[in-house]
């Protein structure tokens, strides 16, 4: 499909319907309430789900302690490895043989075009691992679209939320998961679960605008479980962002320092999404790089209260991605990407993620600082052992769930 209008058009059974009543969407009085529902309802279910060869949700304790129990006897350099995922542009994919030998824990693709062979490079890759790949990559729709000569456009979220029903837009999220399965991509860094209703293009002023589904927190939560069902349906792992949501912050992280709205909003407002997808089995969450003013001055990505809140008060119990260390809101503060690296997983982060590659060398020996680093400061005593075993086991957990491992 070449555009988005060209996509609506030639969907028209497709179209929202303007009196359509959205589901209840109850506001966030008591966030813990998610925790319970998550518990009574979601584990069951996960647990049936995994029986059946499905992905299993977050909940599934078995899993993860399994997972716990594996890591208990890797060294520091197999667990450091582990949460560190290795950016590469995808055009360069055959360069990272080194990467699935040393046991990183993924691959975050960059680029709009992919070798013809991705499909078979990529599982050569998932044989040379020790433990599985999580294969990442930013499909979200609009002009947030990778490897667009092998996987078919979809429009901005914001298009689909104005214009389709959820139940199409799960079937958008099948679609795309199907082919993103096919090539060996296994994690979809989407969709943005962030409330922002302006009709602009990202930037500088505004990480989000066409990228979010629109400006209702209803809209927003139930449009964005439907794309996460539709990944899942295909074996796709959905990671949603940008905890606590970045709708109305200052600026963009990527250029440099920025606040989400104050947590007293975000309550009411765009924390709901993220808690309504939690309740719904979301297995992997992204943290925004901006502070939140009355939860952190700290970026989300290594902010021990924020995270703390996604896992106490929110009751989540998947995998806990950063955004991009390499992000002007990180380096701002003067971190490298090592030193930030060593602060999100103390803080409890699971995976970190980097910037952009310059080139496939490059990627290999950043990657390899950042373990570096994490191994350096838990021999130290400065990261406890067990906080980077706990990381460690969230990834493995899900490499396993999406069959990388």
């Amino acid at each position: 499909m070449a555009n988005d209008d060209e996509y609506i058009e030639s969907h028209p059974s497709r179209l929202r319907p303007g009196c359509a009543a959205s589901p209840i969407f109850a506001p966030l009085v008591k966030v813990t309430r998610w925790k319970k529902i998550v518990t009574v309802f979601i584990v069951p279910l996960a647990v049936l789900w995994l029986a059946m060869g499905g992905i299993a949700s977050a909940g599934s304790v078995d899993s993860l302690g399994a997972a716990q129990s594996l890591v208990a006897s890797w060294s520091t350099m197999q667990l450091a490895n582990e949460v560190v995922a290795v950016s590469i542009n995808a055009s360069n994919l055959g360069a990272m043989a080194p990467a699935a030998t040393a046991g990183f824990g993924g691959l975050l693709l960059f680029g709009s075009t992919a070798p013809a062979t991705t499909s078979s490079i990529l599982h050569a890759l998932q044989r040379e691992s020790p433990n599985g790949l999580l294969v990442m990559t930013d499909e979200e729709g609009g002009g947030v679209m990778r490897l667009s000569n092998l996987v078919t456009s979809i429009p901005w979220a914001q298009t689909m939320g104005k214009n389709l029903t959820a139940s199409a837009i799960e079937t958008v999220g099948s679609r795309l998961g199907s082919q993103l399965h096919a090539l060996g991509v296994n994690t979809d860094l989407a969709p943005v679960l962030d409330i922002d209703g302006s009709k602009v293009a990202p930037g500088p002023t505004n990480p989000d605008g066409l990228r979010s589904f629109g400006g209702a927190a209803t809209v927003v939560g139930n449009d964005g479980v439907a794309f996460v069902n539709g990944l899942k349906s295909a074996g796709v792992l959905s990671v949603v962002k940008h905890f606590p949501g970045l709708g109305g912050a200052s600026s963009n992280t990527d250029y440099g320092p920025a606040a989400t709205l104050p947590f007293s909003v975000l309550l009411h407002g765009g924390l709901l999404p993220f808690a309504n997808a939690i309740a719904n089995g979301a297995q992997a969450v992204m943290l925004s790089n901006a502070s939140t003013p009355g939860l952190s001055s700290l970026p989300a990505s290594i902010s021990p209260i924020t995270i703390s809140y996604l896992r106490q008060t929110m009751g989540f119990n998947g995998l806990i991605v950063t955004d991009s260390l390499s992000a002007g809101a990180i380096s701002a503060r003067h971190l490298s990407e090592p030193q930030a690296a060593v602060l999100a997983i103390e803080a409890g982060a699971d995976l970190v993620l980097c910037g952009s590659p310059t080139s496939p060398a490059a990627s290999l020996a950043l990657a390899s600082k950042v373990s570096t680093a994490l191994q350096a400061t838990v021999t130290s005593g400065v990261v406890p052992l067990a906080t980077l075993q706990a990381a460690a086991a969230q990834v493995l957990w899900a490499q396993t769930q999406v069959g990388a491992s």
